[in-house]
């Protein structure tokens, strides 16, 4: 149990109780009624004919061979072979509708889940790894999908042959029906033990393979970092115990599952047993013929295979289960950014901004910004300096609403941020990240990123703009050569100048760029230095800066510490002042400070 138990405790208790998880995937299925309502004609159907040949066995007991009337046999072998092909179009109608209404049900639950991850909070994403996101949205919506197309689908087939072959066997004999049945009461309380047992490690299995898709993929992207440290050794040691863990929830799941069929299997031969010895009694007293009474015998042997599938159905259906509640965890994360009812969308953006009395804290008590009060005025150029954790990076993360103010408020030209239509907004705000990050496909696609109607002009202005228009141009398929997973291919300064052209190629009225030079060396410092500096020209530009070099001929520099604004005004007014400004540049220059 120790295996279960931090994960028992932490995520399986909210969904335990009721049958809420599998209601709310089968609400999915509402929208394709039209489909559903003819599977399940077809399935009855279907099942309704599985008990002719059960009873063609009894006339042929009955009056082929005790009367001895060989005619019949013709009649009855015409039924079954034309009831089962009859039986077999239904099965596949049935199973084609089946199939496609619960693969178009995982379709939706994964646009969802993907759709909601685009959109959960940077406080929420930050919480996981990206394995485990990756998790979720391939393995366990593909423990979904299956579970859907094909675990329901058998489930209620065997449902639906249970049920008939029961209503056939109550023809029979009744009372023969009740006796032999009372042990079913038995069977159903273990399988719903079992299965409670099989939704726990369902559970932890996928919560295993998320955490080996998670290190996995932190390994893989971290290659040059895991190599020249030489922790190989380490990380395997890591993946290796991830993997035994999810081995051993498998294996327990494999012995829970074999400890239920054998119970199964156990209560259908107790059955038989009861059914011959009382059956064989109401031969002999006339109340049942010989072929009664064998296929009453064979009605349960054909009930055997119905109730074997439907232990492993419900072994499949509690993982599947344990999948979506991982699934729903995610889909069920609350905005904590919410949409106004009716957004503001700035036709004409001027690119003012105003912070009022702003305070955020991204771990409740611990400020980072406290009361912070600033204004940047359409055009102008401000830099933000200070030390590491001072706040300068959430400024901007505030500027273009990743996060919400805990107090105050954020204007862009007059309106309230949290009015505003966030997409509209967004696609008129240029950003330039430290870590330009690239998608993989073409130069010119990377350029034109998130612009539906981008003009090829428009995307050799912005390279050229940004100073990449000569090294593109040089290139044998130019601006449709591939960048490579996360742009590997280009160096540095080249994935930041492409990164500069993405963000001016919109011509956003605000540009924003957090240390988008402090990770190169001076020479390609300089060059970049140059097309930040076109790209600003008549844009309101807020610069986060770490090399005070770069920001030299800022309008206005801000320096932040504590989240606070301290000091303000141009390079040369903040040296004069001798405080902290004073104190940055000297240490970045190499100088004592007086």
């Amino acid at each position: 149990m120790r295996l279960f138990a931090n994960f028992t405790d932490n995520r399986v208790k909210p969904y335990l109780i009721g049958f809420k998880p599998y209601l709310r995937v089968l609400g999915y299925c509402r929208p394709y009624v039209s489909r559903l309502v003819p599977a399940f004609v077809c399935m009855w159907i279907a099942s309704a004919l599985e008990v002719i040949p059960m009873a063609a066995v009894k006339y042929v007991v009955d009056y082929v061979l005790i009367e001895k009337n060989f005619a019949a046999i013709y009649i009855i072998v015409s039924g079954v072979l034309f009831s089962t092909v009859i039986k077999v179009v239904f099965v596949y109608l049935n199973s084609y509708l089946m199939a496609w209404v619960g693969n178009k049900v995982v379709m939706d639950i994964r646009i969802q889940l993907y759709d909601k991850t685009q959109k959960l909070s940077f406080s929420v994403l930050y919480k996981r790894r990206i394995g485990e996101f990756i998790s979720r949205i391939t393995n366990d919506v593909s423990v979904l999908q299956n579970m859907l197309a094909q675990v329901a689908m058998d489930l209620f087939l065997n449902i639906a042959k249970i049920v008939t072959v029961l209503c056939y066997m109550l023809y029979l004999n009744w009372r023969l029906t009740v006796i032999s049945f009372m042990i079913i009461p038995v069977a159903f309380l273990v399988m719903d033990k079992v299965g409670a047992r099989l939704r726990l490690i369902g559970a932890a299995i996928q919560e295993q393979l998320a955490q080996l898709s998670a290190i996995a993929m932190e390994a893989m992207s971290a290659i040059r970092i895991v190599r020249a440290f030489a922790t190989e050794r380490a990380e395997y040691d890591r993946f290796a115990g991830r993997n035994m863990g999810f081995f051993r929830a498998t294996i327990k799941g494999v012995q829970t599952r074999g400890i239920l069929e054998g119970i199964l299997e156990l209560v259908q031969y107790v059955a038989l047993v009861i059914v011959l010895m009382i059956g064989g009694y109401y031969v002999t007293t006339g109340e049942f013929t010989s072929g009664d009474l064998i296929a009453f015998c064979l009605s349960i042997g054909v009930l055997a295979m119905p109730l074997k599938a439907i232990s492993r159905t419900i072994a499949q259906l509690k993982g599947g289960i344990a999948s979506a509640d991982r699934v729903f965890e995610i889909i069920d994360e609350p905005d904590e950014l919410p949409m106004p009812e009716e957004p503001v969308v700035l036709s004409d953006m001027r690119g003012e901004i105003i912070f009022e009395n702003v305070s955020f804290e991204y771990d409740k008590d611990v400020p980072v910004l406290a009361d912070l009060n600033l204004r940047v005025r359409p055009g102008e150029r401000v830099a933000i300096v200070g030390v590491t954790g001072a706040g300068k990076s959430t400024i901007v993360d505030m500027m273009l609403r990743f996060y919400d103010p805990v107090g105050g408020r954020i204007l862009i030209d007059g309106v309230d941020l949290r009015e505003l239509d966030i997409y509209d907004f967004r696609r008129k705000v240029g950003f330039v990240p430290q870590d330009p990050v690239l998608m993989k496909g073409t130069i010119g696609s990377n350029i034109c990123y998130g612009l539906d109607d981008c003009l090829e002009e428009a995307i050799i202005q912005a390279a050229r703009t940004a100073g990449i228009d000569d090294f593109i141009s040089s290139l044998p398929q130019k601006y449709a050569s591939e960048v490579g997973e996360r742009g590997v291919t280009l160096s540095g300064g080249q994935r930041q100048r492409v990164a500069i052209a993405r963000a001016i190629v919109r011509d956003p009225a605000i540009l924003l760029m957090d240390e988008a030079t402090s990770s190169l060396d001076s020479l390609v410092e300089s060059q970049i230095q140059d097309a930040m500096n076109s790209a600003m020209k008549g844009r309101t530009s807020v610069v986060i800066a770490h090399r005070l070099s770069t920001i030299r001929e800022s309008d206005r520099i801000l320096v932040i510490s504590k989240g606070r604004i301290v000091e303000e005004g141009s390079h040369e007014e903040l040296l004069k002042l001798r405080g902290h400004y004073y104190d940055l540049h000297s240490l970045q220059a190499g100088n004592k400070v007086a």
